[in-house]
Parts: structure tokens; C-alpha cells; sequence
């Protein structure tokens, strides 16, 4: 089950990279719960799906996931902690950085979900 939520959350990114919201909220929980640079919130699908196309015009792109560490709870839960390194191309400007992710993902009517997602800017 370990291997499949890596798959899963590869899936999410890949999805995020390329700006395809229907496979994002197919695998997101509503409400969610977000925890990051800017704090922690809850989020329902309205206000992810505005968070999402605030990213509109910003180019995202996975450079590298490494280091997984999954764990099973049982057969409806797991959890997966990583590091993810990541470009943002804005207006012709690169920035890249790492940060430590964790997903808490919840099976539901078969279908995996993610239900909590952290990110923590790693220093460089």
C-alpha cells in the first residue's frame, strides 16, 4: 500500500504541474485541511478551487521527490512524509527550493483521498 500512496501523491504533483484541476480534486478529501508558510486552514472545494486558479500564469515544475516514508494506520488510512524539490517560472523568472511535504490520505467509496497536506520550506 506504501508504494500506492507515492504513486498517489506523484499523481497529485503531476496534476498541479500541469494545471489539471479535475484530477486534483478527484483526489482531494473536502474539506481539506492545508498547513504551510501561511498557516493552517481548512479549505472547501470553492476555495481550493479559487486558491488554484490564483495560480494561473505561474509554471510549476517537479524537479525531484525524494526520501518517502509511508505508513499504513489500517486499511483505510496512510500517511507519507517526503522531500520535494520544485521550480516556479513566473514572468520568465526561475526560483526553485525543497520542502519537507506530509499527506494524510483517507480511503473513501473505494477511492483514495487527500485529507491533510503540510509543506515546510526546507532552508538552503
Amino acid at each position: 500500500m506504501e508504494t500506492q500512496i507515492l504513486e498517489l501523491e506523484k499523481k497529485y504533483w503531476e496534476a498541479m504541474e500541469h494545471h489539471n484541476f479535475d484530477t486534483v480534486k478527484s483526489l482531494t478529501r473536502f474539506p481539506c485541511i492545508v498547513a504551510g508558510k501561511n498557516g493552517v486552514r481548512t479549505v472547501d472545494e470553492a476555495s481550493f478551487k479559487k486558491m488554484f486558479d490564483s495560480g494561473e500564469g505561474r509554471q510549476l515544475k517537479i524537479l525531484d521527490i525524494s526520501d518517502a516514508q509511508s505508513q499504513t494506520i489500517n486499511d483505510c488510512m496512510a500517511m507519507i512524509a517526503y522531500l520535494i524539490e520544485l521550480e516556479y517560472v513566473v514572468r520568465e523568472q526561475r526560483s526553485s527550493f525543497k520542502c519537507a511535504c506530509t499527506s494524510t490520505w483517507v480511503k473513501e467509496n473505494d477511492n483514495w483521498l487527500c485529507a491533510m497536506h503540510t509543506e515546510s520550506d526546507l532552508e538552503k
